[in-house]
């Protein structure tokens, strides 16, 4: 997942940027204990291990792409 991604991911669930300081970004929402930080790198990919901190941070599960059986 590209770090461009992760940010749309977050946009959709309603997250929003509390704050930014050159390429760190910290978003938000209601109900959500805490800010996610996402240090950002816009078309680079993010390393799993981040990328699995961070959607666990936002309590997001991310979709993997399954093919269904026809």
């Amino acid at each position: 997942m590209k770090f461009s991604e992760l940010v749309k991911l977050l946009v959709k669930n309603g997250f929003t940027i509390v704050s930014e300081k050159g390429s760190v970004r910290y978003y938000g929402k209601k109900g959500v204990d805490g800010l996610i930080r996402v240090d950002y790198h816009g078309s680079k990919e993010v390393p799993t291990g981040t990328c699995h901190a961070i959607i666990k941070a936002a309590d997001l599960k991310r979709q993997k792409g399954k093919k269904k059986n026809d």
